[in-house]
């Protein structure tokens, strides 16, 4: 059985993947804590509108270390059950030869420098028995690559994969959960029009998994239906 609802926090949740997060977590009973990258209004602000006392906004670029230093900062003291890294970015559909050596560096930063940045600053503020995600992908599976495309993309996730499981190497006597999520193919600005799964099929799976994974120490990277997926 589930658990009462507690406190999240995620960090990417102006549009997307992480605003749909923080509004199946609302529905669940759990308040928010979201960052925006910048100072504009988003839909996340629209959500706090709706809900309020139930939503914290943060901003944060989270390729910025100054940036993420001043949030732990900020968030001294605070306790969440789960902490969410979600903020992410893809790149055109190009092979790696035609990639710019500036378009290349930037993706890995953003996709897998700079959530470990993240929650290495932040790991403190989630209790013993709380979750540490991270949105990977079922593109960063190295086993499950047979057809190649978005090369940079796919590995920059895998490249966030493995230095999700040296971090867990070095916490291995931690009772925390970790778990990296490969949501599948979901229609969102980064997923396309295209995609099979609509956010409303998809994230209250999500949801699901990550609730259900408290408790469970150590790290897994699982899809939504909560199945193992191949490293």
């Amino acid at each position: 059985m589930p658990g009462p609802p507690g406190a999240i926090l995620i960090i990417g949740a102006s549009r997307g993947l992480g605003l749909a997060m923080a509004a199946e977590f609302l529905t669940r009973g759990w308040t928010v804590t979201g960052t925006v990258r910048g100072g504009d209004t988003t839909s996340l602000h629209d959500l706090a509108d709706a809900h309020p006392g139930r939503i914290e906004i943060e901003t944060l670029d989270v390729t910025a270390a100054d940036q993420i230093a001043a949030l732990r900062t900020r968030l001294a003291g605070r306790r969440f059950d789960i902490l969410f890294h979600n903020a992410g970015i893809a790149n055109a559909h190009v092979s790696v030869a035609e990639t710019p050596t500036e378009a290349f560096v930037r993706v890995m930063v953003a996709n897998a420098l700079a959530p470990l940045r993240v929650i290495e600053a932040l790991q403190d503020l989630v209790p013993a028995d709380g979750l540490i995600g991270v949105m990977s992908s079922g593109q960063g599976s190295i086993a499950n690559n047979e057809r190649g495309g978005a090369e940079v993309y796919r590995a920059s996730k895998a490249a966030l994969n493995q230095l999700m499981r040296s971090y867990a190497a070095r916490h291995s006597g931690e009772a925390r959960a970790l778990v990296l999520m490969a949501p599948g193919w979901i229609r969102t600005a980064l997923g396309g029009a295209g995609a099979p799964f609509s956010m409303e099929e998809a994230i209250p799976k999500v949801v699901d998994v990550l609730i259900a994974q408290r408790g469970q120490p150590g790290l897994r990277f699982l899809d939504r239906e909560g199945r193992a997926v191949p490293w």
